[in-house]
């Protein structure tokens, strides 16, 4: 598996250290966010996976309070249902929304709900913070996990108490906010960086100074950068064309591992200075194998386990590599000459970067 990522390190270190992106792509408009919804709701036409109504208290209130909606008393009696099941619902409302707009949403188990495949969610209304009822959800669940159990053994596919539906909610009122409620543009990088922010405010004016004669981008950090809208133009044609433009994002050198899959990222501007490498593998086997010492006939002896260990030691490794170079391909071409494994490469790295030759941010996950 390293060395297919090598391999591929090596193809991408054949490209220049960055490509132009769209300033759409690499930040967002601060005050233009998605809103969250909640809800309570219940999933019925389960086939016997849903809640048991003895366990899951909170279930069979909603599903009483439910029916006696409907005018039907079910108060005092004892419910034994399984096709139902108590869930919540949460969705994602895109900012400036209008009523009628339909948007997807989740739901997942609040009890002990084994699966909600084929169940369908009742009308369920989503609230924002504030407590307003913002939309209404129903509609059928699609679940992409599945358990089949047995006497002896079960399967569980994914997570079958979670599930979704598309555009299962329906906007009924609009959110607060409007484009034109926003004053100063501000763009904000997803990937907070000074030479990036620097960057964009450039290529912002360079634009402006065409159009409309004006500078109309000052960075403010590494994070935001201030647009002035020029007067008399539509804010979101503006807005439209200035994420068009194209910059080149510069990022910090930085080598992130994970010690549990041990995949090894490196950044194109990781810089290496020249050091001596060593690593070596040593594996210490230690087997048991008792022999039992039987007595001759008749010879009043006893029978004994008699014990017998076999210690091997295997030492393998031991290279030493010179691994120097300012750029990606000259260190993951060292590091290839070791033949090291996942492993071995992770405590290379640490090593190195202990030692101060490896300029970059080494992050361990």
């Amino acid at each position: 598996m390293f060395r297919l990522c090598l391999v591929l390190a090596l193809c991408f270190a054949g490209f220049g250290a960055d490509a132009a992106v769209r300033i759409k792509d690499i930040s967002s408009l601060q005050g233009v966010r998605d809103n969250q919804l909640l809800g309570y709701g219940l999933v019925v036409g389960l086939q016997n996976t849903g809640d048991t109504l003895l366990n899951s208290t909170f279930t069979a209130q909603a599903l009483a309070s439910m029916l006696d909606r409907m005018g039907i008393n079910v108060r005092g009696s004892s419910m034994r249902t399984r096709n139902v099941a108590a869930v919540l619902v949460t969705a994602d409302v895109p900012p400036f929304v209008t009523p009628g707009t339909r948007i997807d949403v989740t739901v997942s188990s609040l009890g002990d709900a084994v699966s909600l495949m084929g169940g369908t969610l009742v009308l369920t209304s989503l609230n924002g913070v504030d407590g307003q009822t913002y939309a209404i959800a129903q509609g059928q669940v699609a679940v992409s996990g599945y358990e089949a159990a047995g006497q002896a053994e079960s399967v569980t596919e994914n997570v079958p108490t979670a599930g979704r539906i598309a555009n299962g909610a329906l906007m009924e009122r609009q959110v607060p906010g409007d484009l034109q409620d926003v004053g100063a543009l501000t763009f904000e990088l997803k990937n907070p960086d000074f030479a990036t922010a620097e960057r964009v405010t450039d290529a912002i004016n360079s634009f402006t100074q065409r159009h409309f004669g004006m500078a109309a981008a000052r960075q403010r950090d590494q994070r935001s950068v201030d647009v002035d809208a020029p007067p008399n133009v539509n804010k979101a044609r503006f807005i439209a064309e200035l994420g068009e433009l194209e910059v080149e994002p510069d990022m910090p050198a930085r080598v992130v591992m994970d010690a549990r899959s041990g995949a090894v990222v490196i950044s194109q501007d990781v810089q290496i200075s020249t050091v001596a490498v060593t690593y070596g593998n040593i594996t210490v086997r230690v087997t048991e194998t008792p022999q039992v010492s039987q007595p001759a006939p008749f010879s009043n002896g006893r029978t004994v386990v008699v014990p017998n260990t076999q210690v091997n030691v295997d030492q393998s490794g031991g290279t030493i590599a010179i691994v120097h170079g300012p750029s990606l391909r000259t260190l993951v071409a060292g590091l290839n000459q070791i033949g090291l494994k996942p492993s071995g490469i992770i405590a290379i790295l640490q090593a190195i970067k202990a030692a101060g030759a490896l300029q970059a941010d080494l992050i361990v996950e």
